[in-house]
């Protein structure tokens, strides 16, 4: 599953370069041209970031900031503000409003993939395209691979992604439901015990190499990926 980001921003020129410089760099972009259709992109499916200009046509990209920061479904989804702003006193109040990032006009394409990168390395490791390594496992997207112990496992993709995730948040504990908006996104709709049936199918995946350990079951909560005792 692509990454998924949606570019706020009404200037076409700005929009194709933003558009370019994220799908090739395998981003799935999808562009809304004011405060309100980026809501409207947000109701219908939450993106894993939002490159919002501060200058849209209807109000405020600071002020869509603070509206998504005040609301539990979008409190943590990653921000980077774009702007022709650049004084220091402009950065510090989109900054403070939430912003995980701050980009001057104009920029770097290159300098932009990066800081995106940076931004999931820091919120959301599984959505950087980077290895995640916790002990003797290593996941690799680039090559789409699972090895432990320097040993191939073979597992579907479902069992791939939940496996990223946990991986990326290693000895967090998730619950089903958690798990499904983290894996699956919020606007999927799929029974909470479909869940336990993918856990099973991993654990019989890293069970090859002797490693379903990994997974564990925590009582009343629900899942972690660690290497220490399970409770």
């Amino acid at each position: 599953m692509s990454v998924k980001i949606l570019v706020v921003e009404d200037e076409p020129a700005i929009q194709e370069l933003l558009r370019f410089a994220c799908a090739t760099n395998g981003f799935a972009v999808r562009v809304a041209e004011s405060a309100r259709g980026a809501q409207h992109a947000i109701r219908e499916a939450l993106p894993d970031l939002v490159l919002l200009d501060w200058m849209l046509p209807d109000r405020s990209g600071v002020e869509l900031l603070r509206e998504l920061r005040g609301s539990d479904r979008t409190r943590h989804l990653p921000v980077i503000m774009l702007t022709a702003k650049g004084a220091e006193s402009d950065r510090v109040s989109g900054l403070d409003a939430g912003a995980d990032d701050y980009v001057v006009k104009p920029f770097s394409p290159r300098e932009l993939v990066a800081r995106i990168r940076a931004v999931f390395r820091r919120r959301a490791p599984d959505k950087s395209g980077e290895p995640i390594r916790y002990g003797a496992l290593l996941i690799d997207p680039a090559r789409h691979e699972v090895r432990f112990e320097d040993r191939p496992v073979k597992m579907g993709m479902a069992e791939y992604k939940l496996l990223k995730f946990l991986a990326s948040h290693a000895e967090r504990v998730f619950s089903r439901s958690q798990l499904l908006d983290g894996v699956w996104g919020d606007h999927v709709f799929i029974d909470e015990r479909t869940v336990d049936v993918h856990v099973l199918r991993l654990r019989k995946a890293l069970a090859t190499v002797g490693a379903q350990h990994l997974i564990q079951t925590v009582r009343g909560l629900g899942y972690r990926l660690a290497a220490g005792p399970s409770s």
